[in-house]
């Protein structure tokens, strides 16, 4: 059924102008249920398995080159600033591999729950809806090999390979959780809904560089807070001396949203005569600079890098096609399994 609703779509936009000339044909995000049903414009649908649903033909009127799909994060002015954090920083790329590396967390929390919107992420709950698009293009630009350039070509390319390096998720390897009032928010049909509204996820990425750190994928609804963040923990000094061995490892943190921020905790001595160590924020904290008053919003900017035919900041067919790779699997035993756990509004 949904797959004949993009054909609907695809026949619809042939016959319009939007196909035509120098138009731009932009999707946004969810990016449907499973890998064979990838909405994005220019994707081939299925491509691991043609017979069972064959890419239609009304894909033709939408070329690649005027294509755009849409996820928001990459928009987003922290994530943009990742790959010059780490590439033009040589103090992080000494230490960004497993052996300084002990674990990278992704971390989305909303403080509320649907909204009003329940009928709508219902559909799809926190795996297809934040995880699968949004973390993930996270995941890739923190576990990525320098790109030759900036283009888009180059840095897709090396994502797509972090996005290839990944093993498709297990049901072992996931936890899932929905709040409760939770299906109070649904139809009356409805209310035997087993769709998350939280869910922890460990991935692994197989490469030299991070074999063995675990990616902790974190999304949930009606929790204690706002923010998404990327925390990258560190391992402890090795052979540290007795004065220091209390001290704790240090993070990095990544604050997407709210209050854009990067920190960095350190170990610091405390002022004073006696000697104690306490842990410290090197801070970047961008509200406190002027020159930051007025950051574009996400949308605001890939719009505008639409219209110029940039796609650096976009998601590629493949890239898509490789992400939900690794997550259909899982959701696909989560459909069919026990219903997720309860949990308290309000709980961390």
């Amino acid at each position: 059924e949904e797959i004949r609703e993009y054909e609907v779509l695809y026949e619809t936009l042939k016959e319009c102008v939007i196909c035509q000339n120098e138009d731009r044909s932009v999707m946004v995000e969810p990016c449907g249920h499973f890998a064979y049903c990838m909405p994005c414009m220019e994707a081939h649908m299925a491509r691991s398995d043609p017979a069972a649903c064959p890419a239609p033909a009304e894909l033709s009127c939408l070329p690649r080159s005027s294509t755009f799909c849409i996820d928001h994060y990459l928009g987003k002015e922290l994530v943009m600033n990742l790959l010059v954090l780490r590439f033009a920083n040589v103090c992080f790329g000494a230490i960004w591999n497993r052996h300084y590396i002990k674990s990278v967390q992704v971390i989305f929390k909303e403080d509320f729950g649907t909204e009003g919107r329940a009928g709508y992420f219902d559909q799809y709950g926190i795996i297809r809806d934040v995880m699968q698009n949004h973390l993930m293009q996270m995941v890739a630009l923190v576990a990525m090999e320098q790109p030759l350039s900036f283009s888009a070509e180059h840095i897709r390319a090396e994502k797509l390979k972090v996005l290839h390096s990944i093993v498709p998720l297990r049901r072992e390897d996931v936890v899932t959780g929905q709040y409760e009032g939770y299906l109070d928010e649904l139809p009356p049909d409805a209310r035997g809904s087993k769709t998350e509204t939280f869910c922890a996820g460990v991935l692994h990425v197989h490469t030299p560089r991070w074999d063995g750190v675990p990616f902790v994928l974190k999304a949930g609804k009606a929790l204690n807070e706002c923010k998404v963040e990327l925390r990258v923990q560190f391992h402890s000094v090795p052979g540290v001396v007795s004065a220091l061995r209390d001290c704790t490892a240090n993070e990095l943190v990544v604050r997407v949203q709210p209050q854009e921020d990067i920190y960095w905790k350190v170990q610091n001595k405390s002022p004073g005569l006696a000697f104690a160590v306490e842990q410290m924020r090197m801070d970047l904290t961008y509200k406190v600079h002027q020159d930051y008053d007025r950051m574009p919003a996400a949308y605001e900017r890939l719009l505008l890098e639409a219209l110029a035919g940039d796609h650096s900041h976009f998601v590629s067919e493949e890239e898509l096609e490789a992400s939900w790779r690794i997550f259909t699997p899982v959701l696909r035993d989560l459909a069919s399994g026990a219903p997720p756990d309860r949990y308290t509004c309000g709980g961390r």
